[in-house]
């Protein structure tokens, strides 16, 4: 088993579920972009950035029976729920990850929306550009988002608050 998917397992030993395929890529890249030691590599792609190797990863740690997926029928979509099996929780423990403990992080990022969160992983992927410009890029490649300020500040403000939970 290699490391990149153990930390995956100690992250849903964390989670104990996740609702979304979109929620738990930004999840994931914001985690990642806090610091905490994630290899996947993303791209930036239609939702925000998005990581092909985690798809992959959930995936195989899908049919290994170390991570479960649930498949919910909606009105004109699927939602999909994660969790750690008991196969996964039972190999987790007898193999040690060098992340840190994101109990708190995770609980925050689970409290937020799936459209917040594309927000925040939109701002971080952008940021490297001053403040002002990260908000206008958001507003040229999420156009239909319609993100308002306030939303803006709100994300800013996460930022600044998952960042001290992360150092």
């Amino acid at each position: 088993m290699l490391d990149n998917h153990a930390k995956l397992m100690q992250f849903f030993s964390e989670a104990e579920e996740v609702t979304g395929r979109k929620k738990l890529q930004k999840m994931i890249y914001i985690l990642q972009s806090l610091g905490v030691p994630f290899e996947e590599k993303f791209q930036f792609h239609f939702y925000g950035p998005y990581s092909e190797e985690l798809s992959l990863r959930i995936e195989e740690l899908c049919n290994l029976g170390f991570i479960h997926e649930k498949k919910e029928v909606k009105s004109n979509y699927f939602q999909y729920h994660y969790s750690l099996t008991k196969d996964g929780t039972a190999f987790l423990q007898q193999f040690s990850t060098n992340l840190p403990d994101c109990t708190k992080m995770i609980t925050r990022l689970q409290e937020k929306s799936s459209r917040f969160l594309e927000l925040v992983s939109t701002m971080l992927y952008f940021r490297e550009l001053p403040k002002r410009e990260v908000e206008e890029k958001v507003h040229t490649v999420k156009p239909k988002q319609n993100y308002s300020e306030d939303e803006m500040a709100e994300a800013w403000q996460f930022i600044s608050e998952l960042s001290k939970q992360a150092h």
